[in-house]
């Protein structure tokens, strides 16, 4: 079973998903940066791009909805759909052994993208597959029991990762019960709780074309493709209503940094940040490069880092998502990692971005963004972009890139970072780094006892354990 993309992978494509805005225009020989488009009477959207040398064939389906509709309780719901659009392993192989090609699906919090490569002369046959999956979904009691165990299997053998759980516990620091704040995946407990009749709501609510984006990529003609598309999908029932992503907003953060005690050698994992905007606010390629630069500064400022991985994103989804400042350092530089960090996020609000770190950023992110749309995906995945956010075209999002000033960063980095609540976490060993981290703020440790006032007429309450999402 090939279940979602690991939390590694995901950082990645959300870094991708940031400086897909700086796009180049494309090489000789590549991908069109304009697939001619058609929609089907269901609603499905249809964006084709015809490479006549090509033997294979890429289609991608993205589903505009993803984990932030998961069920209350019932975290990784979506996921779990997307797990039983091809519950029968030999579907799988057919891709992999006897055409040579890949099937996958990926659930983010925003969608569900179903990937189909293979053989251009077995076009057909793959949106036959695609239909059984979209059409008639094996939503069988087996079938869910199956992919249930799977994917809480897997949740069982990553979770335990550092680096993971200090993912996990920055997102839900930061917006608490609010979707970005659960984890995607799900979890052991909230997946025991998912039913078959939950997952054929989501299927019957989000499941459908005009809710939907195709995109094939390779050597079928356009002609073919639309002959086959219509008579395949052309019976995919059209939803009468779209829900639209709309959700209370997180509470304030606890300002304290929270402390997880994990096993651990001497390293911990850090992780500062502060929501941020969506996909389609006009300022998110500001923020983009806002995260480049602040990388920069931070390993600046703290020579140390240069022996550690370090990363800063700007992660945008449909709804705000947050700027986060991440790394692995050792234990004794737990706070002063910390400390850094902070400083370096309010030396984005008070002073300027040079003209050299700016160029610096502009050239990491239209390098990585040529790296990304080199390839059929990578174009694919931005075409399914502009659909998912509503953003503007491509050559729009290129201007933007190419005409942010310093100016333009520093207004950005004000409404990211003042008067902002920010959250703090740190993953390792807490009694080798409580201390550390107490010489520069106040510290929660995950399961503390919260002290509770009495008053003098009152007889003291029993302690109640307080949980690390629900700050004070």
């Amino acid at each position: 079973m090939n279940l979602m993309v690991s939390g590694s992978l995901l950082r990645k494509s959300f870094l991708a998903v940031c400086i897909l805005t700086a796009l180049q225009p494309v090489a000789s020989g590549q991908v069109s940066s304009e697939p001619e488009q058609t929609r089907l009477l269901n609603g499905l959207r249809v964006l084709l791009s015809q490479r006549p040398a090509e033997k294979e064939v890429l289609i991608k389906l993205r589903i505009h909805s993803g984990a932030a509709f998961d069920l209350a309780g019932k975290v990784g719901s979506m996921a779990l759909l997307g797990d039983l659009l091809f519950p029968d392993p030999t579907t799988r192989e057919y891709f992999t052994e006897e055409m040579q090609g890949r099937l996958n699906v990926t659930t983010n919090y925003d969608s569900i993208t179903i990937t189909m490569q293979g053989r251009a002369s077995e076009f057909e046959r793959i949106i036959e597959i695609l239909r059984t999956a979209l059409v008639t979904t094996q939503l069988t009691p087996e079938n869910v029991a199956k992919a249930r165990e799977g994917r809480i299997k897997l949740i069982r053998e990553t979770s335990i990762s550092p680096s993971v759980m200090a993912d996990r516990a920055i997102a839900t620091r930061l917006f608490g019960d609010f979707p970005y704040g659960r984890p995607y995946m799900g979890t052991v407990e909230s997946l025991e709780r998912v039913e078959r009749p939950d997952l054929m709501l989501a299927r019957e609510r989000f499941l459908n074309p005009n809710n939907s984006t195709l995109v094939v990529i390779g050597g079928v003609q356009p002609n073919r493709a639309l002959r086959a598309l219509r008579q395949l999908l052309g019976a995919w029932r059209k939803s009468e209503q779209l829900i639209p992503a709309t959700f209370r907003q997180p509470g304030t953060s606890d300002l304290r940094t929270l402390v997880i005690n994990a096993p651990a050698d001497q390293s911990v994992e850090i992780r500062l940040a502060v929501r941020g905007f969506a996909r389609q606010d006009p300022d998110t390629v500001a923020a983009a490069l806002l995260a480049s630069v602040a990388r920069q500064r931070w390993e600046k400022l703290l020579p140390d880092l240069a022996h550690s991985p370090v990363f800063v994103r700007h992660e945008a989804f449909a709804l705000p998502g947050m700027f986060v400042m991440g790394t692995t350092v050792d234990h004794l530089l737990a706070g002063k990692t910390l400390a850094a960090a902070q400083e370096v996020i309010r030396s984005l609000a008070r002073s300027p971005v040079s003209a050299p770190e700016l160029e610096q950023a502009k050239t990491e992110l239209l390098t990585l963004a040529n790296k990304e749309l080199s390839k059929p995906e990578g174009m694919a995945n931005a075409w399914l972009d502009l659909d998912t956010y509503g953003l503007p075209s491509m050559t729009d999002q290129m201007r933007s890139l190419s005409a942010a000033s310093p100016s333009d960063l520093q207004r950005t980095a004000v409404r990211l970072f003042q008067d902002r609540t920010f959250a703090s976490v740190v993953v390792g060993n807490s009694d080798l780094v409580k201390a550390e981290i107490e010489r520069y703020g106040k510290v929660e440790l995950l399961g503390d006892i919260a002290p509770m006032e009495v008053k003098p007429d009152q007889k003291a309450p029993k302690p109640q354990i307080r949980p690390a999402s629900n700050p004070d």
